[in-house]
């Protein structure tokens, strides 16, 4: 059926009497919206059409839906791309703690039911740093909504992480006060937001100073730091549920694609190299980039997308 699509997008251009380039153009229009999703109003950027196949590009931190806006239109002439904010984070609203339960595991709760909500019934899982923990859990609850997952530095395995940045994060886990908050503060400030965009970067003039401008204006806004300090303290409970998620992929063996920047600060290529002992199959393309390697090799990302959703 999916080898079907081009055939029929092709009878529809011409039963429209619109030109095909016409009729591309309008799929690659960007279109802004929200959603109620219990107490959160969940934002979302969307393109492409309703009815071909669905990529959900989950994002990072500190980013939002603002850090595909390269990709979704190279992908949206023929798929429908949807990337939503999560609470927190861009323009969804950000209650504060008492309102909403900033853990991953309501995260993808929202998430999830944020797609059903959109009427979206399968889907490629594209994921990213946050996007990782929100995604596998998808996976995991609902193994037969997943047409596929790309992964885009966002490891699931404890020796895929930078050992500097855990010995950040282990103090403020196993003992969280204002003293083993203060390096995760760190993580909030505009010199860390940039560096996490350049870092390990090769290609530094192809990077947007809208991306952590965008970023840090977030960050910046007043109680932001309380609920990201949830997310991170949050996250330990991402590391205790790897072994499930390892066994997700082993067992279902679902097509997948890893798209990485090899020289990332916070993910190693060690993580990589773990996937694909679970997931023989994979395609794996390294980039000579950084953390967000969508930011300098957007095109060649796309490129790689293209080619794992024809096969």
């Amino acid at each position: 059926m999916k080898n079907l699509l081009p055939i029929a997008g092709a009878l529809l251009i011409a039963s429209s009497g619109l030109p095909e380039q016409a009729v591309a153009g309008e799929n690659r229009q960007v279109i802004y919206g929200s959603v109620e999703i219990g107490d959160v109003s969940v934002f979302y950027r969307e393109a492409g059409p309703t009815s071909a196949p669905t990529i959900l590009l989950l994002h990072g931190f500190p980013s939002s839906s603002h850090m595909f806006r390269d990709l979704i239109p190279e992908l949206a002439e023929n798929y429908r791309v949807i990337a939503p904010d999560y609470p927190g984070f861009g323009q969804s609203s950000a209650p504060d703690a008492g309102a909403y339960d900033y853990d991953f595991a309501t995260l993808s709760a929202t998430i999830a039911e944020f797609t059903e909500t959109l009427n979206i019934s399968s889907y490629t899982l594209f994921m990213q740093d946050y996007g990782g923990p929100v995604g596998f859990r998808l996976a995991q609850s609902d193994p037969d909504k997943v047409d596929g997952i790309i992964i885009q530095n966002a490891t699931i395995h404890a020796q895929g992480w930078n050992p500097d940045i855990v010995g950040h994060l282990a103090p403020f886990w196993e003992n969280r006060t204002p003293e083993t908050e203060a390096p995760l503060r760190g993580f909030l400030t505009p010199e860390t937001t940039k560096w996490q965009y350049t870092e390990g970067a090769s290609l530094t003039h192809r990077i947007s100073p809208d991306a952590w401008i965008n970023d840090q204006a977030g960050l910046d806004r007043p109680g932001n730091q309380e609920i990201q300090l949830e997310y991170l303290w949050n996250y330990q409970d991402n590391v205790a549920q790897y072994p499930a998620w390892q066994a997700y992929l082993a067992e279902h063996q679902p097509d997948t694609l890893i798209v990485w920047g090899r020289n990332d600060p916070f993910f190693l290529i060690d993580g990589v190299e773990a996937i694909q002992e679970l997931v023989p199959d994979a395609d794996v393309q390294l980039f000579d980039a950084g953390h967000f390697a969508l930011e300098t090799h957007s095109r060649e990302i796309s490129d790689a997308v293209h080619r794992f959703m024809a096969r």
